[in-house]
């Protein structure tokens, strides 16, 4: 039986607060990509999951939900597919470009990873 969401927090590159709701048997980590103002790119872990391995075997849906109020960031996301196979997910956005001029994409890279529940020996 699948277990309900629990609730994460991280901070991106530029010091902005996200909040993550996420399935604690399918989620390792999420991390955040942005450009520079040179023109390269910075990744972040945002968000690793405390739990090492899955305490539950996984179902055909995964969900991850990503807030950031000071950006106006608010992504929720459902993905069907085979029990598990959904490895990875990346994720864009548009959001307002600091100063105020213009918008940047910050992309959101969700990806599975835990190790398999332990078998009990009976």
């Amino acid at each position: 039986m699948a277990r309900h969401n629990r609730e994460g927090t991280g901070e991106d590159q530029r010091g902005f607060e996200y909040r993550i709701s996420y399935q604690p048997d399918w989620l390792r980590h999420v991390k955040v990509t942005r450009a520079l103002p040179t023109g390269r790119q910075s990744t972040k872990t945002l968000f690793r999951n405390p739990t090492r391995h899955r305490e539950d075997a996984l179902g055909s849906c995964v969900r991850t939900r990503v807030v950031c109020e000071e950006q106006g960031v608010d992504v929720e996301l459902s993905v069907r597919g085979p029990e598990e196979g959904v490895r990875r997910v990346s994720i864009t956005v548009a959001v307002p470009r600091s100063g105020g001029k213009g918008q940047e994409e910050v992309t959101f890279t969700l990806e599975d990873g835990l190790r398999r529940p332990r078998r009990r020996s009976r």
